[in-house]
C-alpha cells in the first residue's frame, strides 16, 4: 500500500475554502498546521536567539554540540535540486538527525523562509538558508507549543515511513 493510498482512505474534512485543503484532505491540512508551527517556531526561535543558519554552521553546532540542536529545517528551491554537493550535505545532516534523534523537514521555498527568518545582512545572518537549527541550550527553560507541534508532525510521518517530510510555509 502507499502513501497515497493511505492517505486517500482518510476522510476529507468539509471546509468552506477548498484551496486550503490539497486533494488528500486531512493530509492537506495537517501540512497547513505544519507549516504555521514552522513559521511561529522560526519567529520565536529567532527572537531567542536559538537559530543557527547555514550548511556549514549547523553542521559545525551539530558536530560540537548536538545536544543542543532541538529541530532541523532543510530548505531547498527547485534549482537547488541540482546541486550535488548541497543535496550530499543534505543527506549527511539528515543522518546526523537521525543517528541523535533531531527531528527534521524539508520546506521549498527559501525566499519565505527568507521572509519569516529576516536573513539580512544586518542582523548579521548568513545568506545561506539551505539549513536552519533550532537549538534550545537548556532543555527545561524553553517549552514552544509549536515545537511540539512538529514534533508530532514529524512522528506521525516516520509512521508511514516520511522520514523527512515536507512543509509548505503559509503565505
Amino acid at each position: 500500500m502507499t502513501l497515497e493510498e493511505i492517505h486517500g482512505q482518510e476522510p476529507v474534512p468539509e471546509t468552506s475554502d477548498s484551496s486550503t485543503t490539497s486533494s488528500s484532505g486531512a493530509s492537506g491540512t495537517r501540512m497547513q498546521s505544519a507549516g504555521k508551527a514552522l513559521q511561529e517556531l522560526l519567529v520565536a526561535s529567532q527572537r531567542r536567539g536559538c537559530l543557527t543558519a547555514g550548511v556549514y554552521e549547523s553542521a559545525k553546532l551539530m558536530n560540537v554540540d548536538p545536544d543542543t540542536v532541538a529541530f532541523c529545517v532543510l530548505a531547498a528551491d527547485e534549482e537547488d535540486e541540482g546541486d550535488i554537493a548541497l543535496q550530499i550535505h543534505f543527506t549527511l545532516i539528515q543522518a546526523f538527525c537521525c543517528e541523535n534523534d533531531i527531528d527534521i523537514v524539508r520546506v521549498n521555498d527559501i525566499q519565505k523562509l527568507a521572509a519569516i527568518v529576516g536573513a539580512g545582512e544586518e542582523a548579521g545572518e548568513p545568506r545561506d538558508l539551505h539549513c536552519i537549527l533550532i537549538t534550545n541550550p537548556n532543555e527545561d527553560a524553553w517549552k514552544d507549543p509549536a515545537l511540539d507541534k512538529l514534533n508530532l508532525f514529524c512522528e506521525e510521518s516516520r509512521n508511514v515511513n516520511d522520514w523527512v517530510p515536507n512543509i509548505a510555509l503559509p503565505e
